[in-house]
């Protein structure tokens, strides 16, 4: 893409002036929660030093240590340039509370692991040299959307190390007094059309302020359109047909053709350009069509790999955008289509390669385990930024809030969880009711685009003895299809909707007695071959099953169910699989 700078930690919002403040910072434990009290923020004494963004429990942070601390604080100077109006500070993942300092001045705080927030810090800074102070609160609270992360002293199972304090990049942004906040992009493929919302920030707004959008597509200029600043929210729309990017006028978005364009914003005050961003979109639209769901009009049969993006030494932090761009490319070349991002919300420069390679997204909620009105708070208004902050890749094509009943453990039959589950749909379709939502992924659904089942049966036989015929008893609630779980919560039906099994495999490889998987762990390559290909095909021969999705990606810790190990190895041959991925058995 044209605006694409390597790097940049919001690559569908870039702009030029900004400065990556990841390296190293002075860092300290506070146990005994004293350090306001105290007043660090204005005179700051390390014990350590870490290195941004990595959380203090990986190696890569340089401290690695495992233990608990509740409460921990950041310090670093940084050089502030003149030439401009307004500094942003950017942090784009810090779990959980954070408070920022600067120059011993409170800026505010920020409650949430998971999401970016910013806080504008002009009115403190100083000519020269700036001090920046970060405290981060976290805890082993269940209330709190914690993803993977264990809530116990040690891991257990499947939840792993904890992730505390600063894991996403932080960094300035130097802006003009009036900017662009955001822009949302909505595609309508059909009508060659891309709706534009955009978000304001000025003193003053009037016919003398003026907004810009210039789209291209592979340096042939599409289209403009430019619309007065009458207020801080400007809609507008442009047509993007064009016989230079084709004989039919557009190029749609698909896993096997991600066509992008480029479009680039400019805000003009009195004939002078004051802010640019560039960005870019992609032409596509999914919806659900009786049992199917379709991509650009056509039914796609989904094959999503569950990713819990965890690397051995850097834990939730990817260590390197070469990283992210390794794991999809791995991930393409063993025959998947798509990737379930499992409780957590990926840094922004995944999705920005997933949309230019063409991988499909289902994006998740970190969950909660525990059910109170704090946790449905707190949940409901985290979830509602990370839609908003991802809704313009075009390659997220499901939201998936909450994962098999976590957080809502009596919902089967409880009314009040299942209200919970019913608001958390109708939120997210009021923010976005173009992509499908799974509420509830894996068993007990409510309301819901897509029935999901979890399944890690190992015997493809046995599976499709339970599923192949059995579409009215599963899918009727009159049998359970995994241990005592049903598709559906008391009261609610199956109303037609695509059945995708969002979980199976999790066939553990490795040839020594440590950590676990799913059903027997094989000690060869070919057992493994044998029993993937047998589940995988038996998936794929059950007519009403529309998808399915492999657990997982990688070894994670204790969990070494992965097709690579966590260096990132192929722990089996890759071709094999791609080709049991790629066979089509009646679709």
């Amino acid at each position: 893409m044209e605006c694409y700078i390597k790097d940049y930690p919001r690559p569908q919002f870039v702009r030029n002036h900004w400065v990556n403040l990841n390296g190293v910072w002075e860092f300290a434990f506070d146990d005994a929660n004293v350090g306001e009290k105290d007043r660090w923020y204005q005179k700051f004494e390390k014990t350590h030093e870490i290195m941004v963004p990595f959380p203090y429990e990986t190696k890569a942070s340089g401290i690695e240590q495992q233990e608990v601390h509740d409460h921990v604080w950041y310090h670093r100077q940084v050089e502030i340039e003149k030439a401009f109006q307004k500094v942003i500070l950017h942090f784009e993942g810090s779990d959980y509370e954070t408070k920022l300092w600067v120059n011993g001045s409170y800026i505010g705080n920020h409650v949430g692991g998971y999401s970016r927030f910013s806080m504008d810090i002009t009115n403190v800074l100083v000519p020269g040299t700036n001090d920046i102070v970060v405290k981060v609160s976290d805890s082993l609270e269940r209330t709190i959307p914690r993803g993977k992360q264990r809530w116990k002293e040690e891991s257990f199972e499947c939840w792993y190390v904890q992730t505390t304090g600063i894991w996403k990049t932080v960094w300035l942004e130097y802006l003009p007094e009036a900017s662009i906040q955001s822009v949302k992009m909505t595609p309508n493929r059909e009508k060659k059309i891309l709706d534009l919302e955009w978000n304001m920030d000025s003193p003053v707004y009037g016919e003398k302020l003026l907004l810009k959008a210039e789209v291209s597509y592979q340096g042939q200029f599409v289209n403009s359109v430019t619309v007065p600043v009458l207020n801080k929210q400007v809609h507008s729309q442009i047509d993007i047909f064009s016989t230079k990017v084709g004989n039919w006028g557009l190029r749609a978005w698909t896993p096997w053709d991600p066509a992008l364009y480029d479009i680039k914003f400019t805000l003009w005050q009195e004939g002078r350009c004051i802010d640019t961003v560039g960005s870019y979109f992609g032409m596509r639209d999914i919806r659900i069509e009786g049992e199917h769901v379709l991509l650009n009009g056509d039914p796609i049969y989904q094959r999503p790999i569950l990713d819990q993006g965890y690397w051995k030494d850097s834990h939730l932090t990817p260590p390197s955008e070469e990283a992210l761009v390794e794991d999809i490319d791995k991930i393409l070349q063993l025959g998947y289509n798509g990737v379930r991002k499992h409780q957590k919300i990926e840094d922004e420069k995944f999705l920005y390669w997933c949309d230019v390679k063409g991988l499909l997204v289902w994006s998740e909620a970190p969950a909660t385990y525990y059910y109170n009105d704090e946790m449905v708070q707190e949940f409901m208004k985290q979830w509602m930024d990370i839609v908003r902050q991802n809704y313009n890749h075009p390659s997220i094509i499901t939201w998936a809030p909450i994962n098999e009943s976590w957080g809502v453990p009596a919902i089967k039959n409880n009314k009040l969880q299942q209200k919970f589950t019913e608001a958390i749909y109708s939120i997210t379709k009021a923010l976005d009711p173009y992509r499908p939502v799974i509420v509830n992924d894996g068993w007990e659904h409510t309301v819901s685009d897509i029935i999901t089942l979890h399944d890690y049966q190992a015997s493809g036989e046995k599976f499709l003895k339970k599923y192949l015929d059995r579409k009215e008893q599963l899918l009727g609630n009159e049998e359970s299809f995994n241990g005592g779980r049903y598709a559906f919560a008391k009261g609610y039906v199956y109303k037609g909707q695509p059945v995708i099994i969002s979980e199976y495999g999790g066939i553990a490889f490795q040839n020594d007695d440590s950590g676990w998987g799913y059903g027997d762990k094989v000690r060869t390559e070919e057992e493994f071959i044998e029993r993937f290909d047998s589940i995988t095909t038996a998936i794929k021969k059950v007519p009403y099953i529309t998808g399915y999705c492999y657990t997982q990606v990688t070894d994670v810790q204790q969990e070494i169910n992965g097709l690579m190990s966590s260096d990132r190895e192929f722990k089996v041959d890759c071709q094999k699989i791609n080709e049991i991925n790629q066979k089509k058995f009646g679709y």
